[in-house]
């Protein structure tokens, strides 16, 4: 992959401990970028990438005040690449289950539930794009929102919650790119479907039977259109959902 040859470029990265956002972080890193994580974990002793504490930001996007002040964090460590950031991933989520990991339907979960998926899976997202907007605007950046395929279309496994939530971030995101393009900030999403990663719910292999491409998808394979999102290569693209699925929904 070719590095760009330039000053260093910044990423901010929610959910990044597994899964998409840890090969995301790979990615952006192997390409010569700074990665700020965020989670609501302290930075761990033994990362498996090659950044240290002062590229972690703990924070529990289930909490307004406490997102607001991982935000003026945010803003305060930025400052030593000139106020700049260069890319916002929102790849940050939960889906609650039941007792047994069954999905949830509208009935099953309770107000309370409803309204911590959205802070995190929704809300989350906004207050993170407004509150770093002026970082944003100065790099000309861009902002990736991480959907699912669950947003579009019931899902065996992914609760109700959970799904209205991403399909609220889809919707977020052409009214982002509208809002933000006049600032030079392009704004995207992807939708992956059935990727390889430890929290596959148990029946995915009966899924994959009905997936042209008959396979799952590789955290890595998202990773890279992530990437592309966020640099020359997609300079005229936003308001997209881009589909990451093998083809499922064909």
């Amino acid at each position: 992959m070719p590095n760009y040859d330039g000053p260093r470029r910044t990423l901010i990265l929610t959910g990044a401990s597994r899964g998409i956002g840890h090969a995301t972080v790979k990615r952006f890193s192997s390409a010569g970028w700074r990665v700020i994580t965020c989670s609501r974990h302290a930075f761990p002793e033994n990362c498996p990438w090659d950044a240290g504490p002062e590229d972690h930001i703990q924070i529990d996007l289930g909490d307004i005040d406490n997102t607001r002040a991982g935000i003026a964090e945010m803003k305060e460590r930025l400052k030593a690449d000139g106020g700049m950031l260069h890319a916002l991933v929102n790849n940050a989520a939960i889906s609650p289950k039941g007792p047994d990991g069954e999905r949830l339907g509208t009935m099953d979960i309770p107000v309370a539930d409803w309204l911590k998926v959205f802070q995190v899976n929704f809300f989350a997202p906004v207050m993170l794009a407004r509150g770093l907007t002026d970082e944003l605007k100065a790099a000309k950046g861009a902002v990736v929102n991480v959907t699912s395929i669950a947003g579009s279309r019931v899902h065996p496994f992914a609760g109700a919650a959970y799904a209205t939530s991403k399909a609220a971030l889809a919707s977020l995101t052409r009214e982002m790119s509208h809002d933000f393009g006049p600032l030079g900030i392009r704004v995207n999403a992807i939708a992956p479907g059935e990727i390889d990663t430890s929290i596959l719910s148990p029946g995915t292999d009966k899924i994959v039977e009905k997936i042209p491409m008959r396979r799952l998808g590789k955290p890595d394979e998202v990773a890279k259109i992530i990437y592309a999102l966020c640099t020359e290569t997609s300079s005229y693209v936003t308001g997209a959902e881009i589909h990451i699925n093998g083809g499922q929904h064909v």
